[in-house]
């Protein structure tokens, strides 16, 4: 296979591409359709489920769930990109995470409260395989097959293009399935003996609850769909990303924890490069606030909107908001890039994080679907921005460095131990509270902090921070 040249469209489009494959995860099983199936597990007048041997709140059981996936991630991931330098071969990290996140997709589908255990161990496996290597080998690529000036606008057009638009292609299948099972074969049936001798209030109730059974039953279809999705799209940037510089070493006990000594190279390198520190904080504080809300936004809406009538109408008042979320997200992420470029990156990210501090307050004010609808529009279109442009703002800061694996590593353990954080103060104020909104109020804060972090980054040289 013939090597292509850094900078070129097709190496671009390819590594772009697998934000196509990998992010219908994100979407359907992170932030859409499996929220809908689990709250489905649980009554409307239980909300608690047993495990670890404590009585949870079902929305701080799998925030719990979700902080302790990242802060394994963030544990493991600098050993393992210490293993991929050693060795030179991250696209092989990189196949094993996606496997490993497919492989948890499609044993979602036996997701049940019965066996908790086994069912928050295929919950856990999607993450770590999307979260604990896709993104870290993923990201790391970028300045590899990219130069400085193209990175915000492939970095934007793998969120948008790749990620949201693909994303959504599947989500609107699966939500088919959902919405109308009987065009998918999903049987409609009720028992005859209602039909002929019930009323017609109970021929109603029995027909609702036929579709309701064979509506969850879709839901756990489309979770095989995206772990086949997320395996097979994958190939096509599996085929044309280098491998890397390939040393011909092998794995050693005594090369293990390499990783952790070069996260600690990289924070030595960071006291001479004052502008990438100061972003770092910035970003850390931040990012536990953006992700801790992107990951709890259709359980919030669903336990904190009066969506009234029947449970369907909330499921499709859900799926409403989210593609919602995803469309106009397309736009954001071109927006964010475009006002980039005008106004420079830091500038833009203060602006985005002022939107984003904003929404906490909506959020806690909210209790209609229209309220919800409104918020869900702002969330897109900052949501893109904010995470193709903090991607791409740190590729910049980067020194002149092969080492690229090292310096984004240290980029997504700052990420995910943010994000276990947020998720760890937001399952406790949930929790104690017994409500989202108290959680969502004390985001505020990070959002404050965070911009108070990125003036500094400005302050420090305004001629380059500001570029």
């Amino acid at each position: 296979m013939i090597q292509l040249e850094k900078g070129s469209k097709k190496l671009l489009n390819a590594w772009a591409f697998y934000d196509w494959a990998n992010s219908v995860y994100t979407l359907t099983i992170a932030s859409s359709i499996f929220p809908i199936f689990y709250s489905a597990l649980f009554l409307s007048e239980v909300k608690t489920v047993g495990a670890f041997g404590t009585e949870f709140k079902s929305t701080a059981l799998i925030t719990f769930v979700t902080a302790f996936t990242f802060l394994v991630v963030a544990i493991t991931s600098p050993i393992l990109s210490g293993i991929a330098d050693y060795v030179g071969n991250k696209k092989n990290f990189l196949k094993f995470f996606c496997y490993v996140g497919s492989v948890g997709c499609v044993g979602l589908y036996w997701f049940n409260l019965e066996q908790i255990h086994l069912s928050l161990l295929f919950y856990f496996m999607g993450l770590i395989g999307y979260w604990g290597g896709s993104l870290v080998f993923y990201n790391s690529y970028l300045p590899d097959i990219a130069y400085p000036e193209q990175q915000d606008s492939i970095s934007a057009k793998g969120f948008s293009m790749g990620g949201y638009l693909g994303s959504v292609l599947l989500l609107i299948f699966n939500l088919m399935m959902v919405m109308f099972p009987q065009f998918f074969g999903f049987d409609l049936s009720i028992d005859p003996s209602i039909t002929e001798t019930g009323s017609e209030a109970e021929i109603q109730l029995a027909m609702d609850a036929a579709k309701d059974a064979a509506s969850f039953k879709a839901m756990k279809i489309s979770f095989i769909t995206v772990g086949i999705w997320w395996a097979l799209f994958s190939q096509y940037s599996f085929y044309f990303l280098p491998k890397g510089t390939k040393s011909g070493h092998k794995v050693t006990r005594a090369v293990i924890f390499n990783g952790l000594k070069e996260l600690r190279e990289v924070w030595k390198e960071l006291k001479q490069n004052l502008r990438l520190k100061r972003y770092l904080y910035a970003f850390f504080v931040f990012s536990m606030a953006v992700q801790t809300i992107m990951l709890v936004a259709v359980y919030f809406g669903e336990e904190e909107i009066s969506w009234g009538g029947t449970d369907s109408e909330k499921t499709m008042g859900l799926i409403v908001s989210i593609l919602v979320i995803q469309l106009v997200a397309i736009l954001g992420a071109y927006v964010t890039s475009k006002a980039s470029s005008k106004f420079g990156n830091i500038k833009t990210l203060i602006a985005v994080n002022f939107v984003w501090m904003f929404l906490c307050f909506y959020a806690y004010i909210m209790h209609t679907p229209m309220q919800f609808y409104i918020a869900a529009g702002i969330v897109g279109l900052v949501m893109g921005g904010v995470q193709s442009l903090g991607r791409s703002t740190y590729s910049k800061f980067l020194p002149e460095t092969e080492d690229t694996t090292s310096y984004f590593s240290f980029y997504d353990v700052a990420e995910k131990i943010g994000i276990v954080i947020g998720m760890v103060i937001f399952a406790t104020v949930d929790q104690i509270t017994g409500t989202m909104r108290n959680a969502i109020l004390v985001l505020v804060v990070f959002f404050i902090g965070g911009i108070i972090l990125l003036f500094r980054v400005s302050d420090e040289n305004k001629k380059t921070a500001l570029e």
